[in-house]
């Protein structure tokens, strides 16, 4: 593409074809591509999940449901923002994104001429010994001239076919970005579930310590007036140190949550934003997901959808390997002033041109035109086993996280009765030590089952409010309003 395509052998008169002309018409010649046409490979899944999980009825799709809305707890929500302004990693995936971006447009850049103006000067002395007049002396040439370098005609699609494949490397990073960014939000609401998890158990330890402490007291009276033998003592110390090592347990998992969650949010938690007491069953909305079909993760999860752009784009890197075994040309061409005095630079006749074609027409490469073709080919099929392994884990973090569905709100309303008849034991059996009708192990024995119960119940929780995070993950939840604000073209 030139500006000044200018020859009297091609008989065409200067004012005949001005540089818009020629442009026009270097356009026109660079129509065709050599890129595969794409097939979307078949999802290698089920079209059906293996289990009907009870996750209600509910027209919304996931995707479009916000985390804003599946966290109900005030405190979580503005955790998980503190982690979306400060993670290092989500960072790290908006700069990948600016940096495709860029990569993008340097390759878009191809397709239309470089344009650049160049001045110089050229200075020669001549010695008298060599010189033809016998006379040395200095002789000066200046120039300016406007003009391209080395533009390459796309004839073949080659800059084309690079141009998509950058494209598609960067729509990979956007839904790559959604993905961290999705990933992240569940990580920071289980750490946060952890560490409220954590917290309760902790204070059910304070008190648990506090009771065997009681206990151990009054053993030791009972004891040391003779009502009580030196075995009842002994078990009740033994209970007594059993409950503070799990206190210490129980604060080495609070510091250790801590820790984490102050890795994921990217800077330290302001104690006003700790989880309140028992808050851990009220953090997460149950309203009803939707699972739909296997077929909707394609259309759901961001990192299937930029499995799929890293597919577009090897295929599109096939176009450009293809295209390598055709000619390509190239034009130089510049215009401008050139004169032997500076001061006769932009004087009548002094104006000058230069139009360089160059046709290059691969013959022999030692076979290295067909091995870059042979390896975008393989890239390809790595690239659809990728995309392929993307839809496969998917579809099984989905069902396992339906199966966990399934069974969880059961195992809490279990755990729950659990509790109360563990309560009403201990009950019952303090009531028969205090009147003599049982011995002091079989309330220690009652003592446990209740203290274990009541961790499992803890537990139970937790599970059943990760339950609802890791399906929302699964399904690929809340990335439609932020990729309306980002977008999923380069500009």
């Amino acid at each position: 593409m030139s500006y000044f395509i200018v020859s009297r052998t091609l008989h065409l008169s200067r004012r005949a074809l001005t540089p818009v002309t020629a442009v026009v018409l270097a356009t026109f010649l660079t129509g065709c591509t050599l890129v595969p046409e794409y097939h979307r490979p078949v999802a290698p899944v089920a079209s059906a999940w293996p289990i009907k999980a009870k996750t209600g009825v509910s027209d919304t799709s996931v995707a479009a449901i916000t985390w804003q809305t599946l966290f109900v707890d005030p405190k979580l929500r503005q955790v998980v923002q503190l982690a979306l302004d400060n993670n290092r990693d989500l960072k790290i995936a908006i700069l990948n994104i600016e940096k495709a971006q860029a990569q993008y447009r340097i390759q878009r850049s191809a397709l239309m001429p470089q344009i650049g103006i160049a001045g110089a000067e050229q200075a020669q002395r001549t010695p008298a010994s060599v010189s033809y007049t016998g006379i040395g002396g200095v002789t000066r040439g200046y120039s300016l001239d406007v003009g391209i370098s080395a533009y390459e005609l796309d004839l073949f699609g080659r800059i084309r076919s690079l141009k998509e494949e950058a494209q598609q490397d960067y729509l990979s990073t956007v839904w790559s970005r959604q993905a961290t960014q999705i990933s992240l939000i569940a990580e920071v609401a289980e750490s946060y579930l952890s560490l409220a998890a954590d917290q309760d158990l902790q204070r059910l330890a304070q008190d648990t310590l506090r009771s065997r402490q009681a206990a151990y007291d009054l053993q030791q009276s009972l004891t040391n007036v003779g009502k009580s033998s030196q075995l009842p003592l002994h078990q009740a110390e033994s209970e007594l140190e059993s409950a503070r090592y799990q206190l210490l347990l129980a604060d080495k998992l609070v510091m250790s949550d801590s820790n984490a969650l102050t890795l994921l949010v990217g800077t330290s938690l302001p104690a006003s934003l700790l989880p309140s007491t028992d808050s851990l069953a009220n953090m997460v909305s149950n309203k009803p997901l939707s699972a739909g079909l296997p077929s909707d993760l394609l259309q759901q999860r961001p990192d299937i959808m930029s499995a799929e752009h890293n597919l577009l784009a090897a295929n599109a890197d096939i176009g450009a390997a293809r295209a390598a075994f055709f000619p390509s040309i190239s034009l130089t061409t510049s215009a401008g002033r050139a004169s032997n005095a500076l001061g006769e630079l932009f004087d009548a006749g002094g104006r000058s041109w230069s139009f360089a074609p160059q046709v290059n027409l691969p013959i022999f490469s030692g076979g290295r035109l067909m091995a870059q073709l042979e390896t975008s080919k393989v890239e390809r099929n790595i690239a659809v086993a990728e995309y392929e392994k993307t839809i496969q884990t998917a579809f099984r973090e989905v069902s396992d996280a339906l199966a966990e569905r399934s069974v969880v709100d059961d195992e809490t309303q279990a755990q729950q009765k659990n509790v109360q008849a563990a309560k009403a034991a201990f009950d019952f059996v303090q009531i028969q030590y205090t009147n003599g009708a049982t011995d002091y192990l079989n309330v220690l024995d009652a003592q446990r089952t209740l203290f274990a119960a009541q961790q499992s119940l803890i537990q139970s929780r937790l599970s059943q409010q990760n339950s609802l995070i890791t399906l929302y993950k699964a399904l690929g939840g809340g990335w439609e309003h932020e990729a309306a604000e980002w977008g999923t073209r380069p500009v």
